[in-house]
């Protein structure tokens, strides 16, 4: 290259080196511009593409809200007074439960009358005693006993106090308890004694064989 082809070469550098830079600035703020303006166009595109379709929109039917009924606690029935009252009677291995109930003061022993149970007219007295403490209170009751061992007095002492407890229970407001207690305690209070065993050498209890020198 000859001197002149240099020096014009240096000239056009240094003009070069001269000139403002705004332009390229300017081009490359517009690019990006621009760029980011088409990037968001795709991302509304794409987005309004994706978007979920609105259902149509269903007419809501207005429904009447009733306030729940408020249950008032009903009134509690009075407790109707217990009819029938059983009680139980013991003497020596003789035991008897009396029942007593609504009725026309009929008595019965092992559901036959006192009468054709109790042949005995004394057994027969012991047994109703303690009706005949009551008074005319007692003709609208009926009195049932089962009664088992033992023998015909000893059924009928059991009786007597099963038919005493039980009248104290259904006639609670005559205070017959004390009344009884007064009259005879055994009405209402059996009787623990028992017959004592029998023993060896002897034909009873306490009785002993006789013995012989002859």
């Amino acid at each position: 290259m000859t001197d002149e082809t240099k020096v014009i070469t240096e000239k056009k550098v240094a003009t070069e080196d001269k000139k403002p830079k705004k332009k390229k600035v300017e081009k490359t703020e517009a690019n990006v511009e621009k760029k980011v303006d088409a990037k968001t166009e795709v991302k509304t595109e794409t987005h309004i593409a994706h978007a979920p379709v609105a259902a149509p929109t269903v007419p809501v039917k207005h429904v009447a809200v009733v306030a729940p009924e408020v249950k008032t606690p009903k009134a509690k029935k009075k407790s109707k007074k217990k009819e029938s009252f059983m009680a139980r009677g013991k003497r020596k291995s003789s035991i008897a439960r009396a029942t007593i109930n609504k009725g026309s003061g009929k008595i019965r022993i092992n559901n036959l009358s006192l009468e054709a149970y109790y042949t005995n007219r004394y057994a027969r007295e012991i047994t109703k005693e303690a009706v005949n403490y009551v008074g005319p209170e007692v003709n609208v009751v009926d009195i049932h006993v089962t009664v088992y061992g033992g023998g015909i007095m000893g059924q009928a002492q059991a009786s007597r106090t099963a038919i005493a407890k039980a009248l104290v229970q259904y006639f609670d407001s005559q205070n017959l308890k004390d009344k009884f207690l007064d009259i005879d305690r055994s009405l209402l209070i059996e009787d623990v004694r028992r017959v004592e065993s029998k023993k060896y050498k002897g034909p009873k209890a306490r009785a002993r064989f006789q013995k012989s020198y002859r």
